[in-house]
């Protein structure tokens, strides 16, 4: 299947510049069997299984699906916990030719639904039941429904009685086919083309509707795990954990990605719980994790001093605000360094501070453009903003995605012909680091003056009262829009209008800046699960309250 937006020009000048090479991710595992093979490679709670072992069961069940008869590009969707076997079906499908879309275990028949029909899923990988959800259940029903859904492959040993027809468990079939040869020259004809195939699928987490499809060819994605190595300084020493789902970026990328690059082992923490986490860090010596904010938050409630936690090295979060008191406590507490980044599923990896950067650096920056990477700052009227000025992020490089499953009108909306696209976010170069100060849709106008909400949060973040902020603007006759403190406090702390004013003026914030309502909130609307706030729930809350005189 080729890639959407792909043009022959902008392929020749990634490849040129080395940044796109034709290897995949399975080269990384079978170069890991050769040189690394007695080395454990992954480890959940079940399984732990060496470089050599995880190539071979990989090729088990990649020879398995194409002597079932499942075609080059079929599209495989993997619904998996952190699990040793998760993470096999996902570099088999790669292996087998097929294209794999991993989502979420908290999905449901509604969005499974629309994936399903959308991608003409051939195969599903997934648990029986995981946290008291029949998974099997759910998919009967979408079996029922779609044709082209023929099998189900199961993360368990058996298969449940009453179970429907071409239904496997994964665990049987791998170890079953790994007793036999394999047959490298029907392999070698599937494997996909690192540039001119669609290797991956990975799904947005949307405001409203349903999560979009995102088309990967495994060049970029190879070429951003490779950025990340070198920002984190991985090595084969490195022990990584997944904490946060591997399906999606927060832990994926570190774990799933970037580890086998180097050969770094990858613990799974099936289902979290904070002293579990703490726990499974001092057994395994784990030396980075991927979490989202929650997860920090969750384990600096526990007793962190019961556990040896000296092995950790850096924590990866991402999928959420990080507050600046979250990160120094988790610092502290941890002895270990909280990387920043910039990147979204849509448009690809933008920027990334180093492990060894200024704590300053990264806690008010994302970092430098990942190498390959060429940008532009704008104003709302497409033109170019002087030098140290605040301007919309433009950016185009080798990290970037094919664009939406199979859609180039949608696709066209995002990137233009030459590969430019924006994350929306208004930013500033500081030191040649990109300094985000909110998104263009967020940017509140108050009488033709630019307030940019994330200035003002990141500084009310740093009041010891309060536990999260978010500035939104409200529509004003006067002024056209002022803007409103949303905030809430550690502990159910009073917080005074008046304190929040006092406290912002000492930051030397500009008068104009200052927001002129407050309210506190005993919790900020969320997108899902991704911990980011949702403004635009939160817009609509706020000027319902004025309408109603509250505040």
């Amino acid at each position: 299947m080729r890639p959407i937006r792909y043009k022959e020009p902008m392929v020749e000048e990634f490849i040129k510049d080395g940044y796109w090479t034709r290897e995949t991710f399975f080269d990384f595992y079978e170069r890991n069997a050769r040189e690394l093979g007695d080395r454990e490679a992954l480890v959940d709670s079940q399984y732990r299984v060496t470089w050599a072992e995880a190539k071979k069961l990989a090729d088990a069940i990649a020879m398995t699906w194409i002597e079932m008869g499942i075609p080059k590009d079929a599209r495989i969707i993997i619904q998996s916990p952190n699990s040793v076997f998760g993470f096999l079906s996902r570099i088999a499908a790669e292996r087998a030719g097929l294209i794999s879309l991993t989502v979420y275990p908290y999905l449901r028949e509604r969005e499974l639904e629309y994936m399903a029909e959308r991608t003409e899923a051939t195969a599903v990988v997934i648990p029986t039941i995981y946290r008291k959800f029949n998974y099997l259940e759910m998919y009967r029903h979408l079996k029922d429904r779609f044709s082209h859904l023929k099998y189900i492959f199961l993360f368990d040993d058996s298969v449940p009685e009453g179970a429907p027809s071409d239904t496997y468990s994964l665990i049987q079939l791998a170890h079953d086919r790994a007793a036999k040869p394999i047959d490298e020259a029907l392999l070698a004809e599937r494997k996909l083309d690192p540039i001119w195939n669609v290797g991956l699928l990975t799904s947005t987490t949307g405001t409203t509707g349903l999560p979009k499809l995102v088309e990967w060819p495994i060049a970029p994605r190879v070429c951003t795990s490779k950025a990340r190595v070198d920002l984190w300084k991985l090595t084969k020493d490195d022990i990584t954990m997944a904490i946060a789902p591997h399906a999606g970026g927060a832990a994926g990328t570190l774990t799933y990605f970037a580890a086998p690059l180097v050969g770094a082992k990858t613990v799974m923490l099936e289902e979290f719980n904070a002293d579990a986490a703490l726990e499974r860090i001092e057994k395994e010596k784990v030396t980075a994790i991927g979490v989202v904010p929650t997860h920090l938050v969750r384990m600096l409630e526990a007793d962190v001093s019961k556990y040896d936690l000296s092995s950790l090295r850096f924590i990866r979060s991402a999928g959420g605000y990080l507050s600046p008191q979250l990160a120094e406590e988790a610092e502290e507490k941890f002895g270990a360094v909280i990387t920043s980044d910039l990147g979204t599923q849509d448009m690809g990896s933008v920027a990334g501070c180093y492990v060894d950067d200024p704590k300053e650096i990264r806690r008010r920056t994302v970092g430098r453009m990942l190498p390959g990477n060429k940008v532009r700052l704008l104003d709302e009227n497409g033109n170019e903003v002087p030098p140290g000025e605040p301007g919309i992020l433009y950016f185009r490089g080798p990290h970037a995605p094919a664009g939406y499953y199979r859609d180039e009108e949608l696709t066209m909306t995002v990137f233009d012909p030459d590969g430019w696209t924006t994350t929306g976010d208004i930013v500033k170069f500081e030191n040649e680091c990109l300094m985000i100060l909110g998104r263009a849709k967020d940017m509140i106008i108050r009488g033709g003056q630019n307030i940019y909400p994330a200035e003002i949060e990141g500084l009310l973040n740093e009041h010891p009262k309060v536990a999260a902020v978010a500035i939104v603007g409200y529509p004003d006759k006067e002024m056209g829009e002022r803007a409103c403190a949303c905030i809430m406090t550690k502990g159910g702390q009073e917080f005074t209008f008046e304190e929040m004013v006092e406290f912002l003026k000492e930051k030397k914030l500009a008068m104009f800046k200052l927001p002129e309502k407050m309210v506190i909130m005993d919790s900020l609307p969320t997108v899902g699960d991704s911990g980011k706030i949702d403004k635009k729930v939160l817009k609509k809350q706020i000027e319902e309250k004025i309408a109603a005189g509250e505040i």
